[in-house]
């Protein structure tokens, strides 16, 4: 039996698409529904947050979630992966790079520090999925039937991290998964991995992808419109001195 978006705890964003904050490190996920498919963006931060992803999805849906998009290499974003067996997994072209044997230290590290259970991290780790599909300019997913449900994966980055994806789901009103290129709940973190002079840049992608009328789905934070992207992407300009 299926349940509906307010039985779930999700947010219905708009028809078919939805999104949850979750507990601890305040990231969101989402899910977009068509006829053909599941969506899920981004994946928590560990195995066991991953499985009861899964499970909140087959109740929405009544089916097994297809495709996994990942926005970015941060432990919070895609850790949880390995519960998606089965799923088509999608990144940024060069996540592929990120997830050596070092890269994985790296990442385990970061979760740790963090505050992760050192076990849930080195698990989650351990299991995590290369990307099958590097996204290296745009990628169309028909979610639907025929064409019925299409939806853009956009590698918008480097900004946030080297990598950032995006994803694009057209209608009225559309809706764009940011990653962490926008945040709302707190200032956008630039960590060792930013690549802070292009950042200015791929927010001015998201706003050309989504237009005026989009719904702006932040890594982390209530859901914003252009205008709030635009003044960060402004903030962000003067924060690290790139030019207009």
């Amino acid at each position: 039996m299926t349940v509906t978006w307010e039985e779930s705890g999700w947010e219905q964003v708009a028809p078919g698409v939805g999104r949850r904050r979750l507990p601890v490190w305040d990231c969101t996920v989402g899910l977009v529904v068509g006829a053909g498919g599941v969506l899920l963006v981004d994946a928590g931060s560990g195995l066991g947050e991953g499985a009861r992803l899964r499970a909140q999805a087959q109740a929405l849906t009544g089916r097994r979630v297809t495709h996994l998009a990942l926005t970015h290499p941060h432990f919070d974003h895609i850790l949880g992966a390995a519960a998606f067996a089965g799923a088509e997994v999608f990144a940024a072209v060069g996540v592929e790079t990120a997830l050596t044997a070092r890269g994985r230290e790296a990442l385990r590290a970061d979760a740790v520090r963090w505050g992760l259970d050192a076990r849930v991290a080195e698990e989650a780790v351990d299991a995590l999925p290369v990307p099958r599909h590097a996204v290296s300019g745009e990628w169309t997913l028909d979610l639907g039937l025929d064409g019925g449900r299409p939806v853009l994966l956009a590698n918008v980055g480097p900004g946030h991290t080297a990598h950032d994806l995006a994803v694009l789901v057209p209608g009225d009103p559309g809706v764009v998964f940011c990653g962490d290129l926008v945040e709302e709940s707190g200032e956008p973190q630039a960590g060792p991995d930013a690549v802070p002079d292009r950042w200015p840049a791929a927010l001015d992608r998201l706003l050309a992808l989504g237009g005026e009328d989009a719904r702006y789905v932040p890594g982390h934070g209530a859901v914003v419109d252009a205008a709030f992207v635009r003044a960060q992407r402004d903030a962000l300009a003067a924060r690290f001195g790139v030019s207009e």
